[in-house]
């Protein structure tokens, strides 16, 4: 999350050396004011890492209008049997679901609110039940 002027650059990598291996990897940002973003994310496949199964996905919502959000994701694979895939993007709050909560009577500051903390919760609902997944939410 961020704010003001801030300017936030991210890169993550997903390495495969082996074979039959998995990741997953979720990015979640949120930009108000005039910040940006940068997410670059790789997935790196090595030739012996044959049945690699790899996915990433970069989202963000952006809060006002001059805030901005780059998403740069990339792939590497020098094995020839695998399943790689990567998803991206950027979108402000729905107007609809704002005038829907609005509309019920909602401040329109707490409607977002409530939006935002949907949009995070994905990520808490990748995490199993516990303490992990309570600090989180």
């Amino acid at each position: 999350m961020s704010n003001g002027r801030q300017h936030l650059d991210y890169d993550t990598t997903q390495e495969h050396a082996a074979e039959d291996t998995t990741s997953d990897l979720a990015f979640r940002g949120v930009l108000d004011g005039r910040s940006t973003a940068v997410w670059r994310g790789m997935i790196n496949v090595d030739k012996g890492a044959q049945r690699t199964d790899a996915f990433q996905d970069c989202r963000n919502l952006i809060l006002s209008k001059r805030a901005h959000a780059d998403a740069i994701p990339g792939l590497e694979i020098e094995a020839d049997d695998v399943a790689c895939t990567h998803a991206a993007a950027v979108a402000q709050i729905d107007p609809d679901q704002l005038f829907y909560l609005t509309s019920r009577g909602l401040p329109r500051e707490t409607a977002s609110e409530l939006i935002v903390s949907g949009f995070l919760a994905e990520l808490v609902e990748r995490v199993p039940a516990g303490p992990v997944a309570d600090a989180l939410a």
